[in-house]
């Protein structure tokens, strides 16, 4: 971001929290992000006026602090949106937070904030109710949790405009895909009102609708919530063979090679103007795009898709994971992000088993990056968010849902492929740190449900005892269940043949012989 504010910030760090303590004067930190539009005008109106910067910095310890750069940062400090203006003691605590001020908002909450500190103190302070370290509701894995989200998908339902929820409408990509297979009418509905309203004519798609009709788009294009986007058009297209998502699976991967491809990887976002892009390759939107690349190349055979997803891994192969599975966020000239982010680590260990899936190799990879990942992040049965360590409330541990059921999907993709059972156990583990809430879950939350009727039921594996590439394979691929597994060159299928794991039945050697098996499975 350029700094259009007249603020001395400083860098999100040990160093300034120092500086905080010896000075006795509270943090001033801001969120920001390149795409977003509300943080440059906030840069150049509020935090350019020269009377709110001068006190801003005789009264605070300044800090800037980029969101996507900082995703641990952004999760324990947001106020709901970016900016995010908060204030906290030396210690991290909270003080008191906003979004957007403008300038007559500013000097009145500074005004404020300096009258509580100047009473209080540190002991103003507070630690946000989900840093507490309370344990997670935990509970048995069953089909109840399935059955209630996918009830969730019609109480939720606007019958009117498609989506889920009455107020603004987001993609939501995984609650979409929980719906293939469980409300297919639901999940086009959905898909066809995010193509009419939220992609942009270079085939991206905008991050959000802000009303109800999915109108207001707000215009910044993110890799992850495009690359997730991606996937899911792919996947409709499996389940339904309608060519127009294809399409536009197609599109969304041609706007990602025109906009965010940097020569080696992609870069995170697009502002609302195409006028700001960052570039920084970040682990985890590179291994999730290289996903969604392998999974359209795995239905259509786009050859371009499987040269730029390979392309893509190796550069996180190469760079962003070292030999022992540890994952590092970003690096850059200038520095490196944080390691270990579970988030970044669930979706590399995904790609590398997409990979397997689709190519033959990554299975190697995944596994380092899951073994590292549970071994640094394990917290009895649920997971952390990153390393119990940092400045500010890092050290506070967060243990996020999202980040466990992207990570509970690849551990269950590489059972399959391992034949390791521990890592289905250890994905039902990290499912069931959450299932006591399970019911009190919405459909914005559905891809624990996926999850969770991945773990309670047979999975559909085809071991394949062909290579990756193959007509068998590439048949298996091709099966209208995208939770499945194909395991090619597998040791337990007859050589040319193809078996389901755990039924019993006996191999087949053509494509037509495995649709026609699948399809009976399906009927029993």
């Amino acid at each position: 971001m350029t700094d259009e504010t007249r603020v001395e910030w400083r860098e999100w760090g040990t160093d300034a929290f120092d500086a905080a303590g010896r000075d006795r004067k509270p943090v001033l930190l801001w969120l920001t992000a390149t795409w977003c539009d509300d943080c440059h005008e906030m840069a150049a109106e509020t935090f350019g006026e020269p009377r709110i910067a001068a006190n801003v910095g005789d009264a605070f310890v300044p800090v800037r602090v980029d969101v996507d750069r900082h995703p641990r940062v952004r999760e324990r400090y947001n106020m709901g949106g970016f900016p995010s203006v908060v204030f906290t003691t030396p210690a991290g605590e909270l003080l008191t937070g906003a979004t957007y001020l403008g300038p007559t908002g500013m000097r009145q909450v500074l005004e404020r904030v300096r009258e509580t500190w100047d009473e209080k103190g540190e002991d103003a302070g507070r630690v946000p109710r989900a840093l507490a370290d309370d344990p997670t509701p935990a509970g048995p894995v069953d089909e109840r949790i399935e059955e209630h989200i996918a009830g969730q998908l019609e109480s939720q339902w606007d019958p009117e405009f498609a989506g889920w929820g009455t107020d603004a409408k987001f993609p939501l990509p995984r609650t979409i895909e929980f719906a293939l297979k469980r409300d297919r009418y639901k999940a086009t509905q959905t898909l066809d009102a995010i193509d009419r309203n939220l992609r942009d004519g270079d085939g991206g798609f905008f991050r959000y609708a802000g009303a109800r009709d999915w109108s207001d788009p707000h215009r910044e294009k993110l890799l992850v919530p495009n690359a997730a986007l991606l996937r899911t058009y792919a996947n409709a297209y499996l389940h339904t063979g309608e060519e127009s998502y294809r399409e536009v699976a197609r599109d969304a991967a041609g706007f990602l090679g025109e906009e965010l491809w940097s020569g080696f990887a992609f870069g995170g976002s697009v502002g609302p103007d195409g006028d700001r892009r960052d570039l920084t390759a970040y682990a985890g939107g590179n291994a999730l795009a290289a996903d969604a690349l392998l999974t359209l190349y795995a239905y259509t055979d786009d050859a371009d898709a499987r040269e730029t997803a390979q392309g893509t891994l190796a550069y996180l192969r190469s760079e962003l994971v070292d030999e022992d599975g540890r994952v590092v966020h970003f690096r850059d000239r200038d520095e490196a992000g944080e390691a270990d982010l579970l988030s970044g680590a669930a979706r590399v260990a995904g790609a590398f088993a997409t990979a397997a899936q689709t190519t033959g190799e990554g299975a190697d990879l995944a596994g380092a990056v899951a073994d590292r990942t549970l071994e640094v992040l394990g917290d009895g049965p649920a997971l952390r968010d990153g390393p119990a360590t940092g400045p500010g409330l890092l050290d506070r541990p967060l243990r996020p849902i999202d980040g466990a059921v992207e990570f509970a999907d690849a551990l269950c993709d590489l059972a399959a492929l391992t034949g390791e059972d521990a890592y289905r156990e250890r994905a039902r583990e990290a499912v069931g740190a959450f299932a006591g809430a399970a019911d009190r879950m919405g459909a914005q939350v559905a891809g624990y449900g996926g999850v969770a009727a991945r773990l309670v039921g047979e999975p559909l594996v085809v071991a394949v005892g062909t290579p990756a590439g193959s007509d068998l394979h590439r048949a298996a691929l091709r099966i209208a269940d995208h939770e499945k597994v194909v395991v090619p060159d597998a040791t337990d299928a007859p050589d040319g043949a193809a078996v389901l794991r755990g039924r019993d039945h006996e191999p087949v050697e053509t494509p037509r012989e495995l649709m026609d098996r699948v399809a009976a499975t399906v009927e029993e």
